[in-house]
């Protein structure tokens, strides 16, 4: 499944989807494309409409996300998916939007392919240039999840063709995409060459995220009550239930 959101702005915990877009490719190489727009409940900010052209009036009429999110969730199950900077936002946000909705989707049986970060480790550019450069073709339509959705799909395509050691396979290709072996979805805690939760930010980053929680109990209170995703926030609640069985 290639997929693409347009939100309000760029803030994961704070800002809502506008639109969705997204491609579901079949094994027999056909695909099934669906877009959606999306009432965010809340004005979208002047800046956000510059990038991607929807207003407020575009979407008074549309439903709330949460009036399509067991819908969405029935199109995501069973998929593995790929987005440009898809595993740093789209996922991460579209997470906790389903969160909000009451939906707990489980995204960790799925495989993420972030063309995004092919294209930096080979390229360094951006959607459009990518587009350019792997498809000789203009991007009309920037910033809208549709156009965006698609050119991402045919980008990874020509990534395929272009480079020889980009295997064609979803497992590999998730793997050689991702920054880190994440825990969470936002990366907040990634896993050591040994399996081991590491906390990836902060005044603990680079420490193992169970050694912390023994030493400093305030820490995972902190993480609980503040300003988190609710995935990164199970993350370090499945450490700490998983010590105290210890």
């Amino acid at each position: 499944m290639f997929f693409d959101l347009e939100t309000t702005g760029t803030d994961i915990m704070r800002d809502r989807i506008v639109e969705i877009s997204m491609i579901k490719v079949m094994p027999d190489g056909t695909d099934v494309q669906r877009t959606v727009r999306v009432n965010p409940g809340c004005p979208i900010p002047a800046e956000a409409t510059a990038i991607h052209h929807i207003t407020d009036e575009d979407v008074a009429d549309k439903p709330a996300f949460r009036e399509i999110a067991a819908g969405l969730a029935d199109s995501f199950s069973g998929c593995d998916l790929a987005g440009f900077n898809s595993n740093r936002f789209d996922i991460p946000l579209l997470a906790e939007e389903f969160a909000r909705a009451g939906i707990d989707f489980d995204f960790s049986a799925a495989r993420f392919i972030d063309v995004q970060t092919i294209f930096h480790k080979k390229e360094q550019r951006t959607l459009s240039a990518a587009y350019r450069f792997y498809c000789s073709k203009e991007l009309e339509g920037a910033h809208s999840a549709n156009a965006d959705t698609r050119a991402t799909y045919e980008v990874l395509m020509a990534q395929l063709d272009r480079y020889e050691d980009l295997p064609n396979d979803v497992a590999l290709l998730s793997e050689y995409s991702a920054q880190n072996k994440n825990v969470d979805l936002m990366g907040r805690l990634i896993y050591d060459d040994l399996r081991r939760e590491v906390i990836n930010f902060g005044k603990y980053k680079g420490q193992l995220a169970a050694d912390v929680l023994r030493r400093d109990p305030g820490y995972f209170s902190w993480i609980q009550q503040g300003d988190f995703p609710s995935n990164t926030k199970r993350a370090f609640m499945a450490i700490k239930l998983r010590a105290q069985k210890r």
